[in-house]
C-alpha cells in the first residue's frame, strides 16, 4: 500500500519514536484517545494496548478499509471506533457523545439527538496523539486548542523546524509559539530523523508535548479570548517593523505613553506574559 504525497503520508517505522509518543501521553486504562491519520495502524496498536478507548480518524478509504479488517476485533469489543473522515471536518463533541450513549451510526438524525445529548451529557475529556499530515498541522493546532471541548493533551509529530518554533528556544516568539503556550504547555520530546519514516520526507521531525490545555489563562487574567488574538495578530502583521509601529490603529490617545516604552521591541521579542500585560 502506498502512501499518498496528496495526503501527507509518511509511515512512521520507528519501534523508539512509537514508544516515546505513547509514554508522552502518560495513557490511562480510562482515557478516551483521539488518533489523527492512523495510517497502517502502528501507533493505534500501542495506543489500544493501554487507553480505554481509540477514536481513529483516517481520511484515506484504502487505508480505512485496511483498518477496518486489521482491527476487526478491536472494533467489534468497542475499543477502537474508526471513522472515516477528513479531520477538519470531524467533530470531536459528536463522536464522544455517540460512544458515550450507544448511538447508531451517523444518519440524518444525528445532528439533532447529538445537541439533545449535549445538553445533559458531561463531555469527557480526551487526548490527541497522533502522527499528524504535516501540511495541516497549523490547521490541526487551531482546530484544537480553540476547541470548545478541547483536549486535555496532545502528543504529535511534527516537522522539526515547526516544533522549534513552537519551543522558541532562541528567544524568539511567533504567533505559532504565542498561539500554543497561551493554551497550554509544550515540550519537546525527542528528535525523529527523516530515515525512520517510509516514504522518508525532506525534514526531520520531532515528538512534541502540550499538556495542561485549557482556557485558564483568559479566565485568570480576566482577557476576551477574541480580542487577546486580533491584539497579537495586529503585533506581527509586519514582522519586521516595531511592535509600535504595529499597534498603532489600535491604541487610544490615552495609551501611547505605555506605546512609547515598547522602544525598538519587535513583536518576536515579547513572551507570552507581555501579551497578557499588553492586552489588560
Amino acid at each position: 500500500m502506498k502512501a499518498k504525497k496528496s495526503l501527507g503520508q509518511n509511515f512512521l517505522k520507528s519501534e523508539v519514536a512509537l514508544r516515546k509518543i505513547v509514554e508522552a501521553g502518560e495513557i490511562k486504562l480510562d482515557d478516551i484517545i483521539l488518533e489523527i491519520g492512523p495510517g497502517k495502524g502502528a501507533l493505534t496498536e500501542q495506543l489500544l494496548e493501554r487507553a480505554g478507548t481509540v477514536i481513529a480518524v483516517e481520511k484515506d478509504r484504502e487505508l480505512f478499509e485496511f483498518l477496518k479488517e486489521k482491527f476487526a476485533k478491536q472494533i467489534a469489543l468497542d475499543s477502537l471506533v474508526l471513522v472515516h473522515e477528513d479531520i477538519m471536518r470531524f467533530e470531536m463533541n459528536e463522536a464522544i457523545l455517540i460512544f458515550m450513549n450507544g448511538l447508531a451510526e451517523p444518519d440524518s438524525g444525528r445532528a439533532r439527538r447529538t445537541e439533545d445529548l449535549n445538553k445533559n451529557t458531561k463531555l469527557r475529556n480526551y487526548k490527541i496523539i497522533a502522527n499528524i499530515p504535516y501540511n495541516i498541522t497549523g490547521a490541526i493546532l487551531k482546530k484544537f486548542l480553540t476547541a470548545e471541548n478541547q483536549p486535555s493533551a496532545m502528543v504529535l509529530m511534527v516537522q522539526q523546524e515547526v516544533a522549534q518554533r513552537i519551543i522558541a528556544r532562541d528567544g524568539k516568539q511567533s504567533i505559532l509559539s504565542i498561539s500554543v503556550k497561551a493554551y497550554g504547555e509544550p515540550k519537546m520530546i525527542m528528535k525523529v530523523e527523516k530515515r525512520y519514516f517510509s516514504p522518508a520526507p525532506k525534514v526531520d521531525s520531532a515528538i512534541i508535548a502540550i499538556k495542561n490545555i485549557s482556557r485558564g489563562l483568559f479566565e485568570k487574567n480576566k482577557i476576551d479570548e477574541e480580542e487577546f488574538w486580533q491584539i497579537v495578530k495586529k503585533g506581527f502583521a509586519h514582522k519586521r517593523k516595531k511592535l509600535s509601529s504595529n499597534l498603532k490603529n489600535i491604541i487610544l490617545p490615552s495609551q501611547e505613553p505605555f506605546l512609547r516604552k515598547l522602544g525598538d521591541k519587535r513583536a518576536e521579542n515579547l513572551t507570552l506574559e507581555d501579551w497578557i500585560s499588553l492586552a489588560k
